[in-house]
């Protein structure tokens, strides 16, 4: 979607970010002492966790300045928004450029313009504001080149207040969402000290992966790129995707409640009207992001036995509230977003890292970071062996 008046964005950023903050459900109730409390537990417990995660993995960063580069921010909801806002920015530019090309020639014009960048704003920004109560933490991978905070809005605020800055790349930086890690606690009624260090054990496994694999960041902004500009603008053949996606999403919301939807429909909307090369683009997407997550729940259960007392009460009724799942209007908007894919990819690259190294041991396993080419396929995520047979051995 661009926008009908020429402007230079898909999107009216600012009105998502106001959009997102006004809608967004406040987080937990907590007097000021306590959420400084977390705050500074939180920064103590992504320090620690650092050398936990680089201990038994065995990686570390290529060096200190690229570290250093990759800052810890502990954030509220509406911080969280306005960092991701930013690293939209810079993923759809490709897109951007593409539909701008596109509309001086007055091809998508009429039909894409007519949309507007405002009214995409608000939907972008309602997006955001449900996502925004979800994530406990987050390593964001295309962080924008500017600076990454802004002058705080008092001096005694507590969060940090990531730049919205213009679209270019940058280093990464990893976010922890406060107010969702302490909702996530007291639902689970477990010790709160104990789950804000498992947590931070996964995403600090994140940074890891991206500051000891230089490499790593690169390769996924290029599938992304790629992703984004194998995207068919044309308006009549989107169209019809659209219409298929509709009549698929008609006959899958049924199995929300209960039996698992068959075929397009329990793919979500996203991946219903992707181009095929677009599909073949997220089969190596999907298996990379797969190692990933699985990798960081594999290090936080390796790890935790030894610096998290109760990390089994922790991951048991952790892993009940992944399965139960929530409302309906929930499990449906999951569905639409691909969020129940995401699920599936902690489970799968968990299974792929527990078998890699049940064979041949961490070392082995960290082959996987040579190159693109030792990455697993996405055959490869549900068959270890296989990778074994192709890369370690």
């Amino acid at each position: 979607m661009t926008s009908a008046s020429g402007g230079s964005d898909m999107v009216d950023w600012n009105l998502a970010v106001a959009t997102a903050t006004r809608l967004v459900r406040p987080g937990p109730e907590v007097s000021r002492a306590e959420a400084a409390a977390v705050v500074a537990e939180l920064r103590r417990h992504a320090l620690a966790a650092e050398e936990h995660v680089r201990a038994f993995t065995g990686m570390r960063s290529s060096s200190l300045a690229d570290a250093a580069a990759t800052p810890v921010l502990v954030v509220d909801r509406p911080g969280w928004v306005r960092a991701n806002v930013a690293g939209f920015r810079t993923v759809v530019q490709p897109l951007v450029e593409k539909l701008q090309a596109r509309r001086a020639n007055g091809a998508a014009a009429g039909v894409l313009g007519s949309v507007g960048e405002k009214a995409t704003g608000i939907e972008v920004g309602a997006l955001l504001a449900f996502l925004a109560t979800k994530v406990l933490g987050q390593y964001e991978t295309f962080a924008p080149a500017e600076p990454s905070l802004e002058a705080p809005d008092s001096p005694a605020a507590l969060f940090d207040k990531p730049r919205l800055g213009p679209a270019g790349p940058g280093p990464g930086r990893l976010l922890l969402v406060a107010p969702n890690i302490v909702h996530v606690e007291r639902e689970l009624d477990v010790d709160p000290s104990d789950f804000r260090l498992w947590v931070c054990l996964h995403e600090e496994t994140h940074r890891t992966q991206f500051t000891a694999v230089p490499w790593l960041r690169d390769h996924i902004q290029s599938e992304v790129q790629s992703f984004l500009g194998e995207t068919d603008v044309d308006p009549g053949a989107l169209l019809d995707r659209l219409r298929d996606a509709a009549g698929a999403l008609g006959g899958g919301l049924s199995g929300v409640g209960g039996r698992e939807p068959s075929g397009a429909a329990s793919t979500g909307l996203l991946e219903i009207v992707q181009t095929p090369a677009q599909r073949e683009i997220l089969g190596r997407l999907t298996a990379v992001m797969s190692l990933l997550e699985g990798h960081a729940d594999v290090v936080m259960d390796g790890v935790g036995p030894s610096v998290v007392p109760t990390v089994a009460e922790i991951r048991e009724k952790f892993q009940q509230r992944r399965d139960r799942g929530a409302n309906r209007l929930d499990l449906v908007l999951r569905r639409l977003l691909g969020m129940d894919a995401k699920l599936r990819q902690y489970q799968d690259g968990a299974v792929f890292v527990r078998g890699v190294v049940e064979r041949v041991g961490m070392e082995g396993f960290n082959r996987v970071w040579t190159s693109p080419n030792t990455l697993p396929t996405k055959e490869e995520i549900h068959d270890p062996a296989a990778w074994v047979a192709r890369v370690a051995r």
